[in-house]
């Protein structure tokens, strides 16, 4: 039988968030069904709501950074058992089948994937997220959260922390590298603790230097604030990677020169309008200027591996289900640090 839960949903972008009941399908033999106890709000959910990526599909529950506990799993999972703890990112189907598949790169299924939310799923219903009680989620996509990771910080880490676990460990970051993070926010908080934890020296670009002490503490070397006259000059040369978390328009030119040759920035945050930029600047010094998004389900199990080992977690603020509408009104001020987390237990009493 189909499973109905609690969930925070909206009908319309200028509607407040609602709770209600929401039917989660019947689950199938691959099937796990999770108890959702902690639930990270993304900048993604809030562009998504209030119809800033086109037309979303209402009524709707956003949220794909989910934390929780397995309830049941059907007759055919082998990956998770009945009491474990366990994490759902961005995903939760793929073809299973095409090259990007096979090759752990679901996020690129060349049949396209299925997102947690506002997706097309296999069964042609929309696939509703994890601002909720409970969630039912092929084996596949089912991620391992370990010990000493508790399920309220690493519920960011399963889009926040991924998203920039990728580009460090593709650009393969490491011992005697130097990495300049652009932005201490959700995103940049934990490129500061992945890359500090890889061995790299970590610098932080920010506007100002009012987070220095906090940049500090995640593990920068330094702040740099890039409001200041010429912050640039003495930098010129000087990184091997970049990580630009912001989605802002910057002056390309000058980031790329302070690069040293071969040295490259990437981007993961998504500015609302074309960027600029002289090819010379790639080309003098073979340098390379690229995007990333996040990983595939074997990556982020190994990021998730990598922040137990380290004692990783993102830097939260807990919520209820009623301080939801706020919340977002203060991650688009930039006035939370660095990620809201809702509390499930504030949910009404589930009717299951």
């Amino acid at each position: 039988m189909p499973i109905l839960t609690q969930a925070l949903q909206k009908t319309a972008p200028d509607q407040p968030f609602r709770v209600a009941e929401i039917e989660r399908r019947d689950p199938r033999p691959n099937d796990v069904v999770i108890a959702i106890k902690a639930a990270g709000i993304c900048h993604s959910d809030i562009h998504t709501i209030r119809d800033e990526w086109g037309s979303a599909p209402f009524p709707l529950t956003v949220g794909h950074e989910i934390a929780g506990v397995v309830e049941a799993v059907g007759d055919a999972v082998t990956r998770h058992r009945v009491g474990d703890r366990v994490g759902v990112g961005c995903l939760v189907d793929s073809c299973g089948e095409c090259e990007q598949c096979l090759a752990d790169e679901e996020q690129d299924c060349l049949n396209g994937s299925v997102g947690t939310y506002a997706s097309v799923d296999r069964d042609g219903t929309i696939t509703q997220g994890g601002y909720s009680q409970h969630v039912v989620v092929d084996e596949r996509f089912v991620l391992g959260i370990p010990e000493g990771i508790e399920l309220d910080v690493a519920a960011p880490l399963l889009c926040a922390g991924i998203t920039l676990y990728s580009p460090i460990d593709r650009w393969g970051v490491g011992p005697g590298q130097r990495v300049a993070v652009v932005g201490l926010g959700g995103l940049g908080h934990m490129g500061v603790q992945l890359a500090a934890a890889k061995g790299a020296e970590v610098t932080v670009l920010s506007r100002s230097r009012a987070k220095e002490a906090l940049a500090a503490e995640l593990g920068a070397t330094r702040t740099i604030a890039t409001g200041e006259e010429g912050w640039d000059k003495a930098l010129r040369g000087t990184f091997d990677l970049i990580l630009n978390t912001v989605s802002a328009d910057l002056p390309l030119d000058d980031y790329l020169r302070l690069l040293k040759p071969h040295g490259a920035m990437v981007n993961v945050g998504l500015p609302p309008g074309p960027q600029t930029l002289r090819l010379g600047s790639l080309i003098g010094g073979g340098k390379v200027l690229a995007g990333s998004n996040i990983g595939g389900i074997r990556q982020t199990q190994e990021m998730l591996d990598f922040c137990a080992e380290h004692g990783i977690g993102a830097v939260i603020e807990r919520i209820g289900v009623d301080d939801v509408d706020a919340a977002y009104d203060r991650v688009v001020d930039g006035d939370v640090r660095f990620r809201f987390v809702i509390d499930t237990a504030t949910f009404p009493a589930a009717s299951r």
